[in-house]
């Protein structure tokens, strides 16, 4: 597999997801078998000494489809979703509402989702010597998130400590850090008196969280989510490339390959999956993306 340079696309907010509606206009593909199939995706831990899970689906994928795989690492979740809408890439894989706010521009179509499960999505750290003891305990604190975003780390948290009646930019302060593992050195760091992510990654331990039993309690947990993920493609993906990914992803994504894909897998792995889904399958995100300030609707 190869990691090509993408043109550089920035620090993508919500507001400038909108305002890039057709930059670029798609361009029509003939059906060619020996053309690589090019991923984005965001950095997937730092430590070089660690398998990097996103190889591993890679190295799995050229396996299952006989195709050079091409990654290429992107700053964050909206910038998957502008190369892939703007025609830099195939697909990239994303959570549940990256992947409605991806799917609602009309730009960008889901090759296959995964329904949600019925477990909690995120949790908010603290350290344990903390006097936060629960939600409401982080009225007039600093909360620290992933990316503006992330299901797990922005999306489901937001939503989860306004159910404790906690009001985002009212009653505590939130800062996006870059990602899950910045909320995680920033709690550390003690810049932060919580870091709110994913439950799953608290049990997947070091590297992707770097905490030791003793070190840190969770507090609060969010309700589940009707679409854990989803596989999202440009749509001027041609028609042989998009069946050999159907067929060849649920293979990837399978019990005998958990181990090597890690983190990446973890959250779908066993899970429904559901091919070519209807836009409306993302609906219920509205009403929980609308806490963060987000409507869908106004990404069309």
């Amino acid at each position: 597999m190869r990691y090509p340079t993408l043109p550089a696309l920035g620090m993508l907010s919500v507001g400038a997801l909108v305002a890039l509606t057709g930059c670029q206009a798609p361009a029509e593909q003939a059906s060619n078998s020996t053309a690589p199939i090019t991923i984005a995706t965001i950095p997937l831990g730092e430590d070089p000494t660690q398998a990097n899970p996103i190889e591993a689906f890679a190295e799995l994928l050229e396996a299952e489809t006989g195709r050079q795989v091409e990654v290429t690492d992107v700053p964050d979740y909206l910038s998957v979703v502008e190369a892939i809408r703007g025609d830099h890439v195939d697909i990239g894989i994303m959570s549940g509402f990256p992947s409605a706010l991806a799917v609602n521009t009309g730009e960008v179509d889901s090759l296959m989702a995964w329904a949600g499960s019925d477990e909690p999505v995120s949790t908010c750290v603290v350290l344990d010597g903390s006097p936060v003891k629960k939600l409401e305990d982080l009225r007039g604190k600093t909360v620290a998130f992933a990316d503006q975003a992330s299901s797990s780390g922005y999306f489901m948290p937001v939503y989860m400590l306004h159910e404790a009646g906690l009001k985002k930019g009212e009653d505590y302060e939130a800062i996006f850090a870059g990602g899950h593992e910045g909320s995680f050195a920033a709690l550390k760091q003690g810049q932060v008196d919580a870091a709110c992510t994913a439950v799953m990654l608290t049990e997947l331990g070091a590297p992707m969280f770097p905490f030791a039993d003793g070190e840190w309690r969770g507090i609060g947990q969010s309700p589940a989510m009707d679409v854990m993920g989803s596989v999202l493609s440009r749509q001027s993906l041609d028609t042989e490339t998009r069946e050999l990914l159907q067929e060849a992803l649920p293979k990837v994504f399978s019990e005998r390959n958990a181990e090597a894909l890690g983190a990446l897998g973890k959250g779908f792995i066993g899970l429904e999956e559901i091919m070519d889904p209807e836009p409306a399958i993302f609906d219920s995100f509205a009403e929980i993306a609308s806490v963060a300030d987000v409507k869908l609707e106004d990404l069309g």
